[in-house]
């Protein structure tokens, strides 16, 4: 994937419509057009999104038609691969299909599909209400200053613990690190991550970089910014942490249920995962249900910083049905339907409001220590070319994790790969 450079820096800091100022892309041309086409449309729409494997899919679509009878809502589900949702959307988009009109998008793809034109600009009469939303989710639907798309659904990585073996959870990396005898005395393994070659590692590599004060890319999100002291000493620091076997060479094929089920069958004192591990590990026969503990991702000084996940809800800009599209979004993001994810499917809200309710509370003890991961957390590169900044960066620092690069290798090398993907 290629991207005009003029583009993307244009983007970046005007908007999509000076984009295609001396810029000879004839379909970024076509797109920048079609943001002022069918404002006004309404009619029956296509939700497309990945494989409902939660159940919150049937209860939203009744919830819509039942009060929508001349704008129905037909489902599109994709399957259960991220990398396969992306490639769907990415051929109907340059088929400029006018079937796809609401889509889900990953937070990581928000960036790419807007610099490439793809996208409803969320302004003007498309413009939505993103009051009450909690401000890391809206960050994470923008790009260039603009809204692209609607927060539907957040996440934020927790650090699981043993609480029946640490008093109470470290508050840094160092004091975790620290805290390591414990494990090594229980002839455990202290940490479990996910540090597989796939994007989980990205996700926990931008965790220990941005959690040590440093990033990945600048605001731009084009200048490589990986091999500042800052974002090298938080590489270190996993890397040291894989030396002296704090984190055990097996978390290396770790991806989220490879580390659920080390920490489930009481294998490591320290897990970072999602909130989706909660009720599993809960739940009857779970070797640690009741001896676990929730806190924030530790930091160099304190709280860090967890990577932002979660899913955001988008307008094809080819769609003809534009404003039906438009009320949908506000849909997904209603209080009601907000709750409706968290208690059907236990996805994040990205409504701060909910996180506060006695009831959620309760039913979700984990949800005030969610709220404090997503307030804190950063994006991962909100970047156009973040399909090669991740690749980059998976590669790079599976190899540093591994022994065979050094901290300022694997950073420069990391940053030799941005740059060489904007070419």
């Amino acid at each position: 994937m290629r991207i005009p450079r003029i583009a993307a820096a244009l983007l970046t800091t005007v908007g999509l419509a000076a984009a295609v100022v001396g810029c000879a892309d004839n379909s970024l041309q076509v797109a920048v057009d079609s943001q002022h086409e069918y404002l006004d449309g309404r009619g029956p729409i296509t939700f497309v999104q990945g494989k409902d494997n939660s159940g919150v899919l049937p209860p939203l679509v009744a919830r819509w038609n039942t009060t929508h009878p001349g704008e129905q809502v037909t489902i599109k589900e994709q399957t259960d691969q991220a990398d396969q949702q992306h490639q769907d959307l990415v051929q109907h988009f340059q088929a400029r299909d006018t079937g796809y009109d609401v889509v889900t998008v990953d937070v990581v793809w928000t960036a790419e599909f807007a610099a490439r034109g793809w996208l409803q600009q969320l302004a003007g009469s498309m413009g939505v209400d993103t009051s009450g939303l909690i401000p890391a989710t809206v960050h994470g639907a923008s790009y260039g200053g603009q809204l692209w798309a609607m927060p539907t659904t957040s996440d934020g990585g927790m650090l699981f613990y043993r609480k029946d073996l640490v008093s109470a959870p470290p508050t840094t990396w160092s004091e975790m690190m620290s805290d390591c005898s414990i494990a090594h005395e229980h002839h455990i393994g202290c940490y479990a991550g996910q540090f597989a070659q796939y994007e989980g590692l990205t996700v926990n590599a931008a965790e220990a970089i941005n959690s040590a004060g440093g990033s990945i890319v600048a605001d731009d999100g084009v200048t490589p910014t990986v091999d500042s002291p800052k974002a090298k000493a938080g590489l270190a620091a996993l890397a040291a942490a894989f030396a002296d076997g704090n984190i055990p060479r097996a978390a290396l094929t770790f991806q989220e249920e490879q580390s659920r089920q080390a920490f489930q069958t009481g294998q490591a004192l320290f897990m970072r995962n999602w909130p989706y591990v909660y009720s599993l590990m809960s739940a009857e026969g779970s070797e640690v249900a009741g001896k676990f503990g929730i806190a924030p991702l530790p930091g160099h000084d304190g709280i860090g910083n967890s990577s932002l996940g979660g899913h955001n809800a988008a307008i094809n800009v080819f769609s003809q049905h534009k404003a039906t599209a438009r009320d949908f979004l506000e849909f997904l993001a209603s209080d009601e339907q907000q709750r409706s994810f968290l208690e059907v499917g236990s996805l994040a809200p990205v409504r701060a409001s909910l996180y506060h309710d006695p009831a959620l509370q309760s039913e979700f003890p984990y949800l005030e220590t969610l709220l404090t991961s997503i307030q804190n957390a950063v994006p991962r590169p909100v970047s156009p070319y973040y399909p090669a900044i991740t690749r980059a960066v998976q590669s790079n620092v599976y190899s540093l994790l591994q022994g065979t690069k050094d901290v300022d290798t694997a950073a420069h090398d990391i940053s030799a790969s941005i740059g060489a993907a904007q070419s």
